[in-house]
């Protein structure tokens, strides 16, 4: 009996011993999301897989093969607004897991996993990309993963040359402004869950929509909506809308949670000038690792030349960006606290455009809850969005691209004053600040976006030049 007994005890540990060896990954959860020409799917797992993807025609599926997985949970999605029209899955065997995607047409796949980092842990990344429909491109042959990689590099497109439209000689001065983050990339986080991503697109909207009503400027947005965008391609995109300036616009978190204050920087060629700059960029630059751009290397020119090429550049591109960036970070200390009073210089990977001046706009830091509250609301988001459109408006006032049209009012003697700024006094009105400062009532009303004519004392307000002013 005490034979049996033992024997008995033995094989319970053995096969114990065995199910945990033979343990496998689940999947327990799957999160989507939708850009311009791709859908994003991403599996969040409890530990490392080996996968395969393929697709099939009659009708179009993808199929992800998950090899030593389970189903932890349904995965249910919304797949509204893509090509996808369900999500399908089956284990196959025991430890090997099936997911079929039908599609409502074809695309082209790309799969990677990512390691776990300090937000998420394991993921599997399922990229569709749409077709161009008057293309037939090739089916890709089936990837295979066979172990935990880092993400497929995305290689930067040669410069282009700009080509924006020129009615009559007179082009738009091109703002390229850029939403941070996004997608499953949500950036910092505040106390009471608000995302540094949500808060810096409504923030570039208002902007966007506030450089739209003047005439002679174009505003375009990097990402319309919540998806990620690697750091690189969204130089790519200003560079392909023919930006004369581009904007990166962020809210984001700091150590300690007692930091508060905007901020705006420019590239440094020899590293941050504080250490709150070190730490930013550092965090900034991460955010392509959590979206899974993975490592992003320069083209194989010829090293010497394109050094000189690009230092060239950008010392022109640095000094303009630094003048700019001045005078956005005035305009800002008039709506809300700064946390330097000068522009400060880190090495933010979306920064490193040679050709195209550039500044990072820290809102606040959404780490501290009083300025979170603040930039979750549309006043202060609204605010924000006048001050760094004032400092726009002055920089190209006095420095307008050649062919532009804001070149040829100022050529033509049509720019009497640059903007201004006005507090609003006791006993003041709407009416005679225009009289004051000769611009009529509707477009001072439109500069400051304000839907009503009352005032408050205190109140600071845009005074557009009289040249522009009397174009509205």
């Amino acid at each position: 009996m005490r034979f049996r007994a033992l024997v008995a005890v033995v094989g319970l540990l053995l096969t114990a011993v065995t199910v945990e060896a033979f343990a496998v990954t689940q999947v327990k959860s799957v999160r989507l999301w939708r850009a311009p020409d791709n859908t994003r799917l991403v599996f969040d797992l409890s530990g490392p897989v080996q996968h395969s993807v393929f697709t099939l025609t009659a009708p179009d599926r993808l199929v992800i093969d998950i090899n030593g997985a389970t189903l932890a949970a349904p995965l249910n999605v919304s797949t509204s607004n893509t090509p996808i029209t369900s999500v399908r899955s089956a284990q196959r065997t025991p430890t090997d897991l099936r997911v079929v995607i039908d599609l409502s047409k074809s695309v082209t796949p790309k799969s990677f996993v990512l390691a776990p980092n300090a937000q998420y842990g394991n993921r599997l990344v399922v990229d569709l990309f749409d077709q161009d429909p008057d293309a037939n491109p090739p089916t890709p042959a089936p990837t295979v993963a066979t172990a935990p990689a880092p993400a497929v590099p995305v290689t930067p497109a040669q410069p282009a040359i700009k080509l924006t439209p020129v009615p009559n000689g007179k082009r738009d001065i091109v703002i390229a402004i850029d939403a941070g983050h996004g997608g499953e990339d949500p950036g910092a986080s505040g106390s009471r869950g608000q995302h540094e991503k949500d808060i810096v697109l409504q923030i570039a909207k208002e902007l966007q929509r506030q450089i739209n009503t003047e005439k002679g400027f174009r505003a375009e947005l990097t990402r319309t909506g919540d998806y990620f965008i690697p750091l690189r391609k969204r130089t790519e995109i200003a560079r392909k809308k023919g930006a004369d300036l581009f904007i990166s616009i962020h809210a984001d978190a700091a150590p300690s949670k007692a930091a508060f204050g905007a901020s705006v920087f420019a590239l440094s060629d020899r590293g941050a000038t504080s250490e709150t700059a070190r730490w930013l960029a550092d965090s900034e630059n991460r955010s392509d690792l959590i979206g899974g751009a993975g490592n992003v290397s320069l083209d194989d020119k010829d090293r010497m030349l394109a050094g000189v090429l690009l230092d060239l550049s950008m010392t022109a591109s640095l000094s303009s960006s630094l003048n700019v960036g001045q005078k956005v970070l005035g305009n800002i200390g008039r709506v809300t606290s700064l946390h330097k009073r000068r522009v400060e210089q880190a090495g933010f990977m979306v920064l490193k455009s040679p050709d195209i001046p550039s500044i990072l706009v820290e809102t606040g830091f959404i780490s501290n809850a009083n300025e979170a509250s603040k930039l979750s609301t549309s006043g202060h988001q609204q605010a924000l969005a006048r001050s760094i459109h004032s400092g726009v408006r002055q920089f190209f006032q006095q420095n307008p691209p050649p062919g532009t049209y804001v070149a040829w009012l100022r050529d033509n003697g049509k720019i009497a004053q640059g903007p201004r700024d006005h507090t609003v006094r006791p006993g003041e009105t709407l009416a005679m600040i225009a009289v004051r400062y000769q611009v009529n009532v509707a477009s001072l009303r439109s500069a400051n976006n304000l839907k009503t004519d009352e005032l408050k004392v205190g109140q600071h307000l845009d005074i557009p030049s009289t040249a522009l002013a009397a174009q509205q």
